[in-house]
């Protein structure tokens, strides 16, 4: 997904061009605004979290672009290529080292894992 910050930034088409220039095909795209009940549902296991306000009100301040990308390996590549959440730590030529310079405005986000994909993907394309 790409965040707020990276949609009203304008890089939306950086960010989609290095996962295809790697080799992952986009299989599904959609733009929205994200609105409290969904970002509660998206970041349940932050809910209770004393970051989780900033969270909501961050996630919820913009349009974002929310994806599922196809390939080899495809949730280790994208996370490969967002680099490390916090911007500052992230490494040179990553999407978050590149872009970000604070951890709460990272651009982008990325599934842990096959459940978790399973669980987000479900959330915004049902």
């Amino acid at each position: 997904m790409i965040k707020p910050d990276g949609v009203a930034r304008g890089l939306v088409g950086e960010i989609i061009s290095r996962f295809e220039r790697k080799g992952l095909r986009l299989e599904k795209m959609r733009m929205l605004t994200i609105d409290e009940e969904l970002a509660r549902r998206h970041y349940a296991e932050h809910v209770e979290k004393p970051f989780f306000p900033e969270l909501l009100e961050f996630i919820t301040s913009g349009p974002v672009v929310a994806m599922q990308w196809a390939g080899e390996s495809a949730i280790s590549v994208c996370r490969t290529l967002m680099g490390a959440t916090n911007p500052l730590q992230a490494d040179p030529g990553t999407i978050r080292a590149d872009f970000g310079l604070v951890v709460t405005h990272n651009l982008v986000h990325g599934s842990d894992g096959p459940e978790s994909a399973e669980r987000e993907l479900g959330i915004f394309f049902g």
